[in-house]
């Protein structure tokens, strides 16, 4: 006799399908409060009606996160943290890319991937000559204390 229980055959099927399990719904519930914010203001929607451009919600989700990173949490127009924006903007750009209402304006392919190759080795370069060194580092938590 075993302990182990037969497997559902239902198991075999769902687990080759996209593990929705694994995104928080903490950040759906953070995430929801923009969007109302952003439908109490411009209407329920409206990006899929009439489409985005890329570049309007990269730099208001880049604003947001910067803001947020600089120790700011709320957001003073809104009074919403800065990650619920920060979600509600690219759950906007995901949504508009899906819809094929995405006005695609981002840059032309530039070198950045060639460029972060060539210099992520200067980390641990850096890192070496300095491992000796035990600078403080000032943070928000810190500066809690």
């Amino acid at each position: 006799m075993t302990d182990t229980k037969p497997t559902n055959p239902k198991d075999l099927i769902g687990s080759g399908k996209l593990p929705l399990h694994l995104w928080p719904v903490t950040a759906t519930a953070l995430g929801s409060l923009g969007l109302l914010d952003g439908m109490l203001k411009y209407g329920r929607s409206n990006f899929r009606a009439v489409g985005v451009r890329a570049s309007i919600y990269y730099d208001a989700a880049s604003r947001h996160l910067n803001a947020w990173f600089e120790g700011e949490a709320v957001d003073p127009d809104s009074g919403l943290p800065h990650l619920a924006h920060a979600l509600a903007c690219l759950a906007i750009i995901v949504d508009a890319e899906a819809a094929g209402k995405l006005n695609d304006d981002r840059m032309h392919p530039g070198g950045y991937r060639q460029l972060i190759n060539s210099l992520t080795p200067h980390v641990a370069r850096l890192k070496a000559i300095h491992e000796d060194k035990e600078p403080t580092h000032y943070t928000i938590a810190g500066a809690a204390q």
